[in-house]
């Protein structure tokens, strides 16, 4: 039965606005047969134990996500979740215990639908076998599988008896790389890596043949390569037309930000703002040019929102090199110097380009002047702004967090720094496996929260390079 949700409409005009739909992926077989010769090939820095990530980690965030969206299908069933046999396929979709929600929304979910359809499954498994190569006969086999199945074999690369047929797509846990809303139109991304490459392709199909968009077909915007760009010469440009969801954040109703990074390119950004103009989805963009290295990769990893007034980012991209000097030894920082710091542009339709000192001076203006905050804006910083903790911490995401409501988050519970942090500014930090408890036996109301950090466990999540940011694709959202 093809999954429907009566009341959704895709709108997102922030960061913080409730959450009422979002888009994700939870770990498939894919992400255990990730080796280490392909790890950094597949952009995995580690491999990771799969099934202590499904049933020690994920399990969590479905769980908490289905308190706060969609509470009808797991409240007073937590007991019969958590037995041995549910446990593992409560987020599974092809197991009988699966949510099967309408607002915690699993891409196979709606992977399989599609390819219920005929036409549909002949077309994208064509199109699947010709980037993987595959020869005629196994794609013929291929359109005569069940959809269901199908679905699992485009995700995992492997077929029933677990045998690969071609490379997993590990990376689709990580679901915002790949689409973005902004107000009610859908932004389809263009990944820089060509391990993502089957994962952009079953997106597309998904945006333009689920009966869920179908109201948005005329919606969604496709980025493209630039026009001849089959005559630039060499197999490799630096200027390829990139975009990742990671570089992409939504902060008001006309204002987003892009960042320029080792993902996103300058050609891409310059085509995600001129498809954007020209369609009148916003008025103001901001380009966020940061440092092409794999310890940021996005800007998701440097900043996300906490709160309208309320922001956590890494300190050391944004101070000057002086106040650097000054507060670490120089040995420390001897090949960063100014480099490392961003580049801020603004653009504004008919107006002259704006341009930001610094990421707070940004982030500032986007509090007090787009959400027109009554308050100050404040920074928590990761590592609480403390070498080297600022920088482990990053790495391991603590300024990558997903915004539930306004002024509640998720993080990882590893970086006990950026914790402090947090506390400091007054936010009440509760782990995961307290606060599941007391919403289920109803000592707590998930819907009352406010100014509250959620720690999730992470020893297997933070291996794979992504926090809760990258782990969600929202659809809709609350105005703020």
């Amino acid at each position: 039965m093809t999954l429907t949700n009566p009341n959704f409409k895709l709108y997102v005009t922030s960061e913080i606005g409730a959450l009422r739909v979002l888009l994700v992926h939870s770990p498939d077989s894919g992400l255990g047969k990730v080796v280490p010769s392909k790890a950094q090939d597949w952009l995995f820095e580690d491999i990771v134990h799969l099934d202590t990530m499904r049933r020690k980690e994920y399990d969590y965030y479905i769980k908490l996500l289905m308190y706060f969206l969609d509470p009808d299908l797991i409240k007073g069933k937590l007991a019969d979740i958590d037995s041995a046999e549910s446990n593992r396929a409560f987020f599974k979709p092809d197991n009988a215990a699966f949510h099967n929600s309408g607002k915690v929304i699993e891409i196979q979910t709606l992977l399989s639908d599609i390819l219920q359809q005929g036409d549909i499954r002949k077309k994208l498994v064509a199109a699947v076998c010709a980037i993987e190569s595959c020869n005629y006969r196994l794609q013929l086999k291929l359109i005569d599988t069940d959809p269901v199945e199908l679905a699992k074999i485009f995700i995992s690369g492997s077929l029933a008896d677990d045998m690969m047929i071609f490379a997993p797509i590990p990376n689709l846990i990580f679901s915002r790389d790949l689409g973005i809303t902004i107000n009610n139109h859908i932004l389809l991304n263009k990944p820089a890596k060509k391990a993502r490459a089957r994962e952009t392709l079953l997106m597309r199909y998904i945006f333009f043949n689920h009966p869920l968009f179908a109201a948005y077909k005329d919606n969604v915007i496709e980025i493209s390569e630039n026009k001849q760009h089959f005559l630039r010469p060499g197999e490799v440009n630096e200027e390829k037309t990139t975009l990742e969801g990671g570089d992409v954040m939504m902060v008001s109703p006309q204002h987003l930000i892009i960042g320029c990074s080792e993902r996103t390119s300058i050609s891409g950004a310059n085509e995600a703002i001129k498809l954007l103009f020209e369609s009148d989805v916003v008025n103001k963009i901001t380009i966020v040019k940061i440092p092409h290295k794999r310890d940021y990769m996005h800007i998701d990893t440097v900043f996300t929102q906490v709160k309208r007034n309320t922001w956590v980012l890494l300190h050391s991209l944004t101070i000057a090199e002086t106040e650097q000097a000054e507060k670490e030894p120089i040995a420390w920082f001897a090949d960063k110097k100014n480099k490392d710091k961003p580049e801020i542009v603004q653009f504004r339709k008919d107006k002259k380009p704006k341009t930001f000192a610094t990421l707070e001076d940004l982030l500032d203006n986007i509090s007090q002047k787009d959400l027109n905050s009554t308050e100050p804006t404040q920074f928590i910083y990761s590592g609480n702004d403390e070498f080297p903790f600022d920088a482990r911490e990053q790495w391991t995401d603590s300024c990558n967090l997903l915004a539930l409501k306004d002024g509640v988050v998720l993080g990882y519970d590893r970086n006990d720094k950026t914790v402090e942090a947090f506390k400091q500014k007054g936010f009440s930090v509760i782990h995961i496996t307290d606060l599941l408890p007391q919403v289920e036996n109803g000592e707590l109301d998930a819907q009352s929260l406010k100014d509250t950090l959620i720690l999730m466990p992470s020893a297997e999540l933070s291996r794979a390079r992504g926090g809760f940011h990258c782990m969600s694709m929202p659809l809709q959202r609350d105005n703020v």
